[in-house]
C-alpha cells in the first residue's frame, strides 16, 4: 500500500507536547493522557494546559499523579479518522507508560487493520520530531516498510539530553529508571539525563544551573552540524527564560539547521520531570 498525506493520518498522545497538532495538519490528532490532583482527573492539554498545570503545582500540596488513555479513548479517535486508509499511532515509550498498550488494544478492537501503533521509545518533542519526519515522507509517498525502517533508524540515531532541577519528580512518579543512581546527590548538583532504549538514563552530574546549561550547549556543538539536514527542538517546564537562551544559542551556532519545535512540557510530562526542566533534541534527516 502506498501511504500518502491524503490517505494516512497520524495520532499522537499528549506526551508529545504538541497540543496544536490538529491545527498543524488536518490529518493529525492528539489523544490526551490524564493528570490527577487528588480525586480530580483532568485531560492533559484539554482540561488543563501547561501554564495552568505549573501554577497549580506551585499552589497545591497534593502531588499530581498521571495515567494513560483508555483503549476506549483511542478507539473513539480512530473511528473519527474513518476516512483514512492507514493510521500511524505514535506513542511515548512503553517502558514508562501503558499508553502504547492502550493504543494496541484499541487497534485490535477496531479490527480492520488500519491502525499501526508504534512505540517511539522516547517522549516529548522527540515524538513530535518523528511525526514531522513521517509526515514529510507521506507528502512524497511512502510505505509501511519504509516507515518501519525509518522508525528503527530514528530510535538508534536521535539525540536527547535534558537537565532537571531535582530528581524528586521522576522518583515520585516511578519513572526515574537508571537515573536512580543519581538520587540523593548534594544540593545544587544538577543531573544530566537522556532516554535510551525507552528509559531515563544518567549521563553526568554537574554543579549549578550554568554548568547544566553548558552541557546542553556542548552537546549542540559536538552532536550536531550546521546543515539543513539537522533538525533540532527545545523543550522546557516552566523555564521560558532558559528555553529562550537555548533557542538563541541554536540560532547562533546552527543558523542553517532547522529548529523544528520549541515546546512547553505539558501536564503529564511536567508531572514527572518537574519545573525547571530544560531539554535539547536533535536528529539528522536528509528527507
Amino acid at each position: 500500500m502506498r501511504l500518502t498525506s491524503a490517505n494516512t493520518a497520524i495520532v499522537l498522545d499528549s506526551t508529545a507536547d504538541l497540543p496544536d497538532a490538529a491545527d498543524r495538519f488536518a490529518s493529525w490528532r492528539v489523544v490526551p493522557l490524564y493528570v490527577r490532583f487528588g480525586d480530580e482527573s483532568l485531560r492533559d492539554g484539554v482540561d488543563i494546559d501547561a501554564a495552568e498545570f505549573y501554577e497549580r503545582l506551585r499552589a497545591e500540596s497534593v502531588f499530581p499523579t498521571t495515567s494513560q488513555p483508555t483503549p476506549g479513548d483511542f478507539l473513539a479517535c480512530y473511528r473519527e479518522l474513518g476516512a483514512y486508509e492507514r493510521i500511524l499511532s505514535l506513542h511515548v515509550s512503553a517502558r514508562v507508560s501503558g499508553t502504547f498498550a492502550s493504543a494496541e488494544a484499541a487497534a485490535s478492537e477496531l479490527g480492520d487493520g488500519r491502525v499501526r501503533a508504534i512505540d517511539t521509545e522516547t517522549a516529548s518533542a522527540a515524538i513530535g520530531m518523528l511525526a514531522l519526519a513521517i509526515q514529510r515522507r507521506l507528502e512524497r509517498g511512502t510505505s509501511d516498510e519504509e516507515v518501519d525502517a525509518f522508525v528503527e533508524r530514528y530510535r538508534r540515531e536521535r539525540g536527547l539530553l535534558f537537565t532537571v532541577d531535582t530528581l524528586e519528580f521522576l522518583a515520585r512518579g516511578g519513572r526515574i529508571g537508571k537515573a536512580a543512581a543519581f538520587a540523593g546527590t548534594l544540593l545544587h548538583v544538577k543531573p544530566i539525563l537522556s532516554i535510551r532504549d525507552g528509559e531515563v538514563v544518567p549521563v553526568k552530574r554537574v554543579r549549578g544551573e550554568r554548568k547544566a546549561f553548558a552541557e546542553l550547549a556542548a552537546a549542540l556543538e559536538t552532536e550536531t552540524r550546521d546543515e539543513p539536514s539537522f533538525r533540532l527542538a527545545v523543550a522546557h517546564a516552566a523555564a521560558p527564560e532558559r528555553a529562550a537562551e537555548l533557542e538563541a544559542l541554536v540560532g547562533e551556532r546552527r543558523p542553517h539547521a532547522e529548529l523544528e519545535l520549541v515546546v512547553t512540557l505539558g501536564a503529564v510530562i511536567g508531572a514527572h520531570a518537574g519545573p525547571g526542566t530544560l531539554a535539547l533534541f536533535w536528529f539528522r534527516d536528509d528527507e
